[in-house]
């Protein structure tokens, strides 16, 4: 493949999905500068790799598992645990025809996760996986994906449930 038509149809293909892989990461990492930076890191990645990434049947899936793994491996380097989060919240993107204060307790919840089980529900539920695709793309077994969204959805469901309101005192 001449280098022209390599970078055109690199370009052509990040152009046409960079929203799509900031979503995602968003979703990931719970912020729009760090969804950018796991986003440039996941296109730098594709574009070594684009002879290879081409050539591939589900070119969307092998983006969103570079994601995703970006996403994992930054979790795991020392430079995310000398990070001090300021406990503010996160920047929201505009949002129409959306019930924004449960969106934003969902992206709160989402955020409490930790990272597997959080990359777990946005692979099923956001990007619409099968258990099959999840765990391909999150190189486990089905059974991983599983137990990771049981546990997340739990886990979820416990933060997002409402709690009664304290039994107001009779005199």
């Amino acid at each position: 493949m001449a280098k022209q038509t390599r970078d055109a149809e690199f370009t052509e293909f990040v152009a046409s999905r960079s929203g799509w892989l900031r979503k995602v990461a968003y979703l990931l990492c719970g912020d729009w500068h760090r969804a950018d930076d796991l986003v440039q890191e996941t296109i730098t990645r594709l574009y070594v790799n684009w002879s290879r990434a081409a050539r591939m049947e589900n070119l969307d899936g092998y983006a969103r598992r570079t994601l995703v793994n970006v996403f994992l491996g930054e979790q795991r380097t020392s430079w995310w645990r000398r990070t001090v989060r300021t406990g503010t919240e996160p920047d929201v993107a505009e949002v129409t025809g959306t019930d924004l204060d449960t969106s934003l307790d969902l992206r709160r919840a989402l955020a409490t996760l930790p990272p597997r089980q959080r990359a777990t529900v946005v692979l099923r539920y956001y990007c619409d996986l099968t258990v099959e695709q999840a765990a391909e793309a999150l190189g486990c077994s089905s059974g991983n994906v599983k137990s990771q969204s049981s546990r997340a959805l739990d886990s979820l469901r416990s933060r997002l449930t409402p709690r009664p309101a304290a039994a107001e005192r009779t005199p």
